[in-house]
């Protein structure tokens, strides 16, 4: 029997290789710890296609390996697709400490400056979860989470 808690910790110890702010359960990747014999670490991509997929379950089985846990799978699941809704409320404020504008029912905000005078400069940001915007009053460009 494993020890879901330690596993969890662990997980927690992996930051997002394209948000090296938040860690993987943060940002809602990691899904659960699933009974089964062996167990499975269960994650959901923000994306299908997203590129940092592979290296997200290369930095998990080295965790789980150092740990001792070489026994515990990697079960990737596409449904139910990932969603903006399993990011953390503490990791909203460390995506706006980063630079980045969280996801939500909120107008585009740059955090930077607070200021909700942006513009929306590129459905396509630095990587496929996110868009590009501008701030319109102190003139940085930021990123924004896309919502679904």
């Amino acid at each position: 029997m494993v020890n879901k808690e330690h596993l969890l910790d662990l997980m927690a110890e992996i930051m997002d290789p394209e948000i090296p702010a938040i860690n993987i359960v943060e940002l809602g990747i990691v899904r659960g710890i699933e009974d089964s014999t062996p167990p499975n670490i269960v994650i959901t991509p923000t994306y299908v296609g997203c590129p940092a997929t592979d290296m997200i379950g290369e930095m998990i089985r080295e965790k789980l390996d150092a740990a001792g846990y070489d026994d515990v799978g990697i079960k990737n699941q596409l449904s139910p697709a990932w969603t903006t809704e399993w990011i953390t409320e503490p990791a909203h404020e460390k995506l706006r400490v980063y630079g980045i504008d969280p996801p939500g029912a909120h107008t585009p905000t740059c955090p930077r400056c607070g200021s909700a005078n942006t513009k929306l400069i590129s459905e396509f940001g630095s990587t496929p979860c996110k868009a590009f915007h501008a701030c319109k009053d102190c003139l940085e460009p930021f990123d924004r989470f896309k919502c679904h």
